[in-house]
């Protein structure tokens, strides 16, 4: 894999990864074409022009591409597209942006962090943590900044890094020092075949490299991770996280009598839930995984007790906005799937309209509906197709409004609020038919909010 001279490097997507991995291949000798499909944003332009990789966008030349030694892949990219076909059909070596960066990661070492839910809460308390503790330590992956990118720019002597099942999907000898999974819920399954086990399998990629020098940190109490690791070998040293103490033996992670302990090599961290920054069930486990992953990185307890006591949360994600007239504005914009919606509403202790819509991924609407009856007194569909929620919720919730921008449904949703009432942003689709990503979904939203 480690190339010179001329091997060709072929980059299909030009955004913050492709371009990663650009800028790396670049410095190590490949000769790198990037492509993309749509237009590229003028500052990843400036990037390639500046290093002198040559690209092209609005579409794909056939022959520059299958004439690659290796293709980077954008998670983005659907295997179902006619350039992929051509490529999986010429047998062309493809792999992710992480994967060729950890061809060139050095010694450096890895914190890797997956799950349906609750990754980029987990992987920024668990950089947060590490630069706390005075590490050498860079946050990259799904949650922003490119890996390979990082490598070629400012090499560290750890990432913690956010993956997703499609970064995953095109590994082959990816293997982090610390692997966790946080949880499985049915997600993305339209590029999965529509079938759970390939997703399953999909996620589970993240420790399929790792030996028995190497950290699993699982969630104990997630049914279809436990059914899964019954009928699999895991080489790795396994350790698990659970709110019940009973499935930690000698180490790892759980609460009891609102207390979070933290077990590693017989020693024992212990903090009262009242005292962690993220509250709720949820926010517990994503502590529960940040504080066993610190541990094994042997950081003292005392910083993993103080970080985990003064992390702020994500932007986008369960995020409060604002109060307009006794009305309570939450954005959840990343809530890109119906799991995150679950837990969204679940933490809701005001009577809720909920903001729901986008591109959707296949979604189940029955997977929330008892929370909706119990939390929700009104909805506001704010996409360019709201059949399915109608189909899902016309006859259970009284008032179903249709919207096609975020200030419509701000508007739509504050005249349906009384004093006291929650609007929650929680789309539980992708954003891509209104907006350019769920970040802009959510500033969208916020900014309307402040123009009530």
């Amino acid at each position: 894999m480690h190339k010179t001279g001329n091997d060709k490097l072929v980059i299909l997507g030009a955004a913050e990864s492709g371009v990663g991995a650009a800028l790396l291949g670049k410095q190590h000798g490949w000769d790198v074409f990037v492509s993309d499909a749509g237009t590229i944003k003028s500052n990843f332009k400036e990037a390639l022009r500046k290093e002198g990789i040559t690209y092209e966008e609005g579409g794909h030349t056939q022959d520059l591409v299958l004439s690659a030694d290796c293709i980077v892949k954008s998670p983005g990219i659907n295997e179902k597209t006619e350039i992929m076909k051509k490529v999986r059909a010429a047998k062309i070596l493809v792999c992710s942006e992480i994967e060729f960066g950890f061809r060139y990661k050095g010694d450096s070492k890895i914190i890797a962090i997956t799950g349906s839910n609750g990754k980029s809460t987990t992987t920024m308390l668990t950089y947060h943590i590490v630069k706390n503790a005075g590490c050498d330590v860079a946050l990259v992956g799904n949650i922003g900044y490119s890996f390979a990118k990082q490598i070629a720019e400012k090499p560290c002597e750890w990432y913690v890094m956010e993956i997703s099942s499609f970064q995953l999907d095109d590994i082959h000898r990816f293997r982090p020092d610390i692997a966790v999974l946080l949880n499985i819920t049915p997600d993305h399954l339209d590029r999965y075949e529509y079938k759970i086990e390939n997703y399953i399998k999909s996620k589970f990629r993240i420790t399929e490299n790792q030996g028995p020098e190497d950290f699993f940190i699982v969630n104990a109490d997630d049914p279809i991770i436990k059914h899964y690791m019954e009928l699999h070998m895991i080489p790795a040293r396994t350790i698990y996280f659970t709110m019940n103490e009973q499935n930690v033996r000698n180490e790892g992670s759980f609460i009891k009598d609102d207390e979070l302990h933290v077990r590693y090599e017989n020693d024992e961290l212990k903090m009262s839930i009242h005292d962690l920054a993220l509250k709720g069930k949820h926010n517990q486990y994503n502590s529960m995984a940040a504080g066993i992953s610190a541990r094994v990185m042997e950081i003292r307890k005392e910083k993993i007790r103080e970080s985990l006591g003064t992390f702020t949360g994500l932007e986008h994600r369960l995020e409060y906005v604002a109060t307009v007239r006794g009305v309570i504005f939450i954005n959840d914009s990343k809530a890109t799937n119906l799991n995150s919606v679950w837990y969204a509403l679940e933490s809701m202790s005001t009577p809720t309209i909920l903001i729901l819509g986008g591109q959707d991924k296949g979604n189940d609407y029955r997977e929330i509906e008892s929370l909706v009856r119990e939390k929700v007194k009104a909805i506001v569909c704010m996409g360019v197709d709201n059949r399915p929620i109608h189909a899902a919720f016309d006859g259970i919730i009284p008032t179903i409004a249709d919207t096609h921008s975020a200030k419509e449904a701000v508007m739509a949703a504050y005249s349906l609020a009384d004093k006291g009432d929650t609007v929650l942003l929680s789309p539980a689709c992708a954003s891509f038919d209104l907006f350019k990503n769920y970040e802009d979904r959510g500033t969208q939203f916020k900014q309307a909010v402040k123009e009530l």
